[in-house]
């Protein structure tokens, strides 16, 4: 499995650049539409890569961060997301874009994306919150661990709410006070909660 790549670009193309390594060996690698924009024919460049093997061919996809590579890992495990259709995924949003646009249940916003309408949003969208959730990625404010909205999310779900209701009710407290325990937030969530009736 390639990993990793650095060398000095030979060609680009329009969705993919010819990287030349030290050992001589040039590599075709698949690139998000926004990274192959900022690259120069000559210029020395690095990419994390994903290799993809199928039975007529081995492709390597390449990303400028981990945190891309692994992203883009989670959209192919997508019924019906093939590489190039997270490639292009990754083209219009940077993966703490994607992670707010899930967060925020912004189902327009993926629509945005060349080829994904809304029907094909609704389903990626739904199984990328779902996925993200399962890997840790998402967490509602900056800075605050991802189990701790989750498990007040989960809390008040458990006491009866809307999984929607205390989503807002959770971020809202988090946004007021960061600091807050798993129990000073479910109180606070809930002290919000009962303002709204």
């Amino acid at each position: 499995m390639i990993a990793y790549l650095r060398g000095v670009l030979l060609e680009t193309g329009s969705n993919f650049c010819v990287l030349l390594t030290g050992g001589g060996t040039g590599y075709e690698v698949f690139l998000p539409s926004r990274t192959l924009a900022g690259l120069r024919q000559g210029q020395e460049a690095s990419f994390y890569t994903y290799t993809q093997v199928r039975e007529d061919a081995l492709e390597l996809f390449g990303f400028e961060t981990w945190d891309e590579r692994e992203t883009f890992e989670i959209l192919i495990s997508i019924n019906r997301v093939g590489a190039r259709t997270a490639l292009a995924i990754l083209g219009v949003f940077r993966p703490d874009e994607l992670r707010r646009l899930v967060l925020d249940d912004d189902l327009p916003g993926l629509t945005r994306v060349p080829g994904i309408g809304r029907k094909s949003a609704q389903q990626i969208f739904l199984e990328l919150k779902y996925k993200l959730k399962l890997t840790g990625a998402v967490s509602t404010v900056p800075g605050t661990p991802s189990g701790l909205y989750q498990d007040a999310v989960a809390g008040l779900a458990n006491l009866g709410y809307a999984e929607s209701e205390a989503s807002l009710a959770v971020k809202e407290a988090l946004a007021a006070n960061p600091g807050l325990e798993e129990g000073e937030l479910l109180r606070a969530a809930l002290k919000r909660m009962s303002r709204r009736k």
